[in-house]
């Protein structure tokens, strides 16, 4: 029971309000017990209690709907001037306000990216303070806080936000979305996941989608399918309780995943090439007024090849790389607009205050300078195979399932038009301005309008806490919370009044800026595709509107005054030491980051899986052994026995119509098999695969060798390994490949194991084992060794 809150018992007076706005500085709200009268019977006329009410957040709070979009760049969508068409975009624009000045790390807590230890992607995580990838508990989410206040909590899609040796799961979980506020998940926990073969969870449950890639599957339809689902359940169940909802799909970052025939509308349409599309998206944009008529288009840096200078026998492929991307964004697009248009449907969408972020950074360059069919071919030194003639041959696979595209360095800059560079370069407007709906009319009376004050994600927090009536906690569990950096913008709903949020820093591998009262400095010190100099320049942002002019050499004072602060921030917000690695910090013993799997062995049971490489022993560049207790049924089995890695690359061990096999696919251009010499016969066997990998250095070859009950059975050679991952995306699974497939090779249908593999275990090391594995003690070994 609780009692009225001190005061006042009438909800209209503010002495009640203010009670208790002060009562939920403090999270959960405590409860209160009741100290009224208590009779002995409770038919006593006086046996009166104050009646049991749900939690809810202040009487006018709105529903709340955040859509981010990711890697895309401010020139991209056609509500900001772009060449891709965001029908969804452009309608919620023309009924509400784009912010022209928003800028983004793709975080909601309100605080800067190093204040929660968010100074990197999670998979290069350090133990410094400001890049560990754990948010402290000082810093609680704003999910969390909208859930303690009353809210329904949803999250689908994308969450890269966990510590990858919390990946698991195993967990823990108490930073995956349903532990940091979100009452329900459905979505990926990483970076990147393929679209038609994605590695969802329901809550912290792996979920295996319903259907295939030919039977219509494509996981943004999937997305807003659930939440559609979720918002009518909740509404129907609870139609007073406000929601929060997180729609943050992945697309379009890599790979660039899309039906062909919404690639095909857009055929003949970047013909011209990505210089001409700047110049065509820039006089867009200056139409529509979203960038001044005085702002002049930044030069594309002599990093970027020009569009003419491109391999002609090229030039196709590259075409149909935006071609894709375009449909791609579309599609996305429109999925959006069934979200959008159920809350209509609802006649909820005027009372929800929708936050559309058209990216969480700049469009990616991380694709090369020719765009790339397979994105792990760079990063293990294969471009060599990615020649024009093979690229030509894959035209129509473009964007289907048996591709993992990513399109060219030029195209990404086009679509950061006006704007220097692209993602990663956090220093520059092309890396961090993001364009930015906000859509709520029956509180936002503008139309159609934009507003051009510097704004920031970090201030999504603060302005829907004081949408809602919400105070910002000084204590949630019992910890005392660090304020907010962010700045509201409710004050520019309504006018062009003069921006609040006046100093703002930048950083990502040390390509850092400071923006303060229309001033910036800013230093490039790294392109994303290559190792970079490090560059200074300064700039007058409130003439220079696409930080066009270098003036440090002109105002060397103000110069250091801007370095001086970006120090001065820097240091507040642990942003020092400046990490420039990139490699080095993937491994984790250099980082500094804790492992999931410690030791030289690691044990696997049947049903385990959606396993991704940091959750599993790494046996790149290393000689080591793969062994499999199997339960053989008649006629020799088939399926999967274990596999890590799909399209992109990786190795399986499996058996065809008897026989077994170990297959490694080198960036999923180069295929390795080796197949045992007679059918595995019924029963149970110990089969083994020795890999002894040739050293000398990184993606070196090796022999791959086969054993069944100890007899070598096969023998062959794999000429090629990867040097770095096998993927962003796809996993390990034991007794049968969930993810995309890493060879086609797999028998016809289900490829899960006919039979029952009991166990797998995976050793490193060059040690030829010339006997059995005792399954008795293989348990109690492994838990030893860890």
């Amino acid at each position: 029971m609780s009692e009225p809150l001190k005061g006042t018992n009438n909800p209209g007076d503010p002495r009640h309000e203010e009670a208790e706005h002060s009562l939920r500085s403090i999270l959960p709200i405590p409860d209160r017990r009741y100290s009224g009268l208590v009779v002995y019977d409770a038919k006593d006329p006086d046996a009166k209690f104050p009646p049991i009410t749900p939690l809810r957040p202040p009487a006018g709070a709105p529903n709340v709907l955040i859509v981010l979009l990711d890697d895309v760049g401010f020139g991209a969508s056609s509500a900001f001037g772009g060449p891709c068409q965001t029908p969804t975009a452009d309608r919620l624009a023309g009924e509400g306000l784009r912010y022209t000045r928003f800028h983004t790390t793709a975080l909601l807590t309100g605080r800067n990216h190093h204040e929660v230890g968010m100074g990197g992607i999670t998979e290069m995580a350090t133990s410094a303070p400001g890049y560990t990838s754990i948010r402290p508990n000082t810093c609680t989410p704003l999910a969390e806080i909208l859930r303690l206040n009353g809210y329904a909590t949803a999250h689908f899609g994308k969450c890269h936000e966990v510590p990858v040796w919390e990946t698991s799961p195993a967990g823990p979980f108490d930073r995956w979305p349903t532990g940091n506020g979100f009452q329900h998940f459905y979505g990926f926990i990483g970076g990147e996941t393929n679209q038609y073969y994605p590695a969802l969870y329901e809550g912290t449950t792996p979920e295996v989608p319903d259907r295939t890639p030919e039977e219509g599957y494509h996981l943004m339809p999937d997305l807003a399918d659930k939440a559609i689902a979720w918002v009518r359940q909740q509404k129907a169940l609870t139609p007073d309780q406000p929601f929060f909802l997180y729609f943050a799909p992945g697309a379009t970052h890599s790979p660039h995943h899309v039906p062909k025939e919404w690639a095909d509308t857009y055929k003949g349409k970047f013909d011209q090439g990505w210089d001409k599309l700047r110049e065509e998206t820039f006089a867009r944009q200056k139409q529509l007024g979203v960038i001044p008529q005085e702002c002049e288009l930044t030069a594309r840096h002599a990093e970027i090849p020009a569009w003419d200078n491109m391999d002609e026998a090229l030039k196709p492929v590259l075409a149909r790389e935006m071609e894709n991307y375009a449909g791609y964004l579309e599609f996305t697009d429109h999925h959006v607009g069934r979200l959008i248009d159920a809350l209509a449907g609802l006649e909820i969408l005027d009372d929800t205050l929708v936050y559309y972020i058209i990216g969480d950074n700049g469009a990616s360059a991380e694709g090369t300078l020719t765009g790339t069919f397979n994105s792990t071919i760079g990063i293990n030194g294969a471009d060599d195979l990615q020649t024009p003639q093979f690229m030509r041959a894959q035209l129509d696979k473009w964007g289907s399932p048996e591709s993992s595209p990513h399109y060219a360095v030029g195209w990404a800059h086009a679509m950061d038009t006006p704007y220097q560079w692209t993602k990663q370069v956090a220093s520059h407007w092309g890396g961090t301005r993001n364009g930015t709906i906000v859509h709520w009319p029956s509180r936002v009376k503008a139309r159609g309008e934009t507003r051009s004050q510097f704004c920031h994600v970090i201030d999504v927090a603060p302005t829907i806490l004081e949408t809602a009536g919400l105070p910002e906690p000084v204590q949630v569990h019992g910890v005392t919370q660090e304020p907010m950096q962010g700045v509201s913008m409710v004050y520019s709903f309504d006018d062009a009044a003069p921006e609040r949020h006046e100093t703002q820093y930048f950083e990502m591998f040390c390509n850092r800026g400071i923006y303060h009262q229309g001033w910036s400095a800013i230093t490039k010190h790294r392109t994303p595709w290559q190792f970079g100099h490090i560059e200074k320049s300064f700039d007058d942002g409130s003439k220079d509107w696409t930080q066009a002019h270098d003036l440090s050499k002109e105002m060397p004072d103000k110069l250091h005054e801007l370095q001086r602060l970006f120090l001065i921030e820097a240091t507040k917000y642990s942003v020092l030491p400046l990490d420039d690695r990139q490699f080095e910090r993937i491994l984790p013993e250099v980082a500094g980051r804790p492992t999931l799997i410690r030791g030289q062995s690691q044990l696997l049971f049947e049903g385990m899986g959606q396993l991704n490489e940091n959750c599993v022993l790494n046996v790149k560049n290393k000689s080591h052994t793969v062994t499999a207790e199997l339960l053989v049924p008649q006629g020799g089995g088939n399926g999967v026995i274990v596999n890590q890695g799909g399209i992109t690359g990786g190795w399986v061990l499996y058996v065809k119509d008897g026989l077994l096999i170990y297959r490694y696919s080198f960036c999923g251009l180069q295929q390795y098999a080796i197949s045992a010499d007679a059918p595995l016969a019924e029963g149970s066997h110990q089969v083994r695969m020795e890999f002894a990998y040739d050293g000398g250095g990184l993606g070196k070859g090796s022999r791959a060798t086969l054993y069944v009950d100890g007899k070598q059975v096969g023998s062959g050679l794999v000429e090629r390994t990867h040097m770095l991952a096998f993927t962003a995306d796809e996993t390990t699974d034991v007794g049968r490949d969930t993810g995309s497939p890493v060879t086609q090779d797999y028998p016809a249908g289900d490829n899960a194991f006919t039979g029952t593999v009991k166990w797998v275990r995976i050793d490193l090391g060059s040690d030829s084992h010339d006997h059995l594995i005792d399954p008795e003690h293989l348990l109690n070994v492994a838990m030893a060794r860890q």
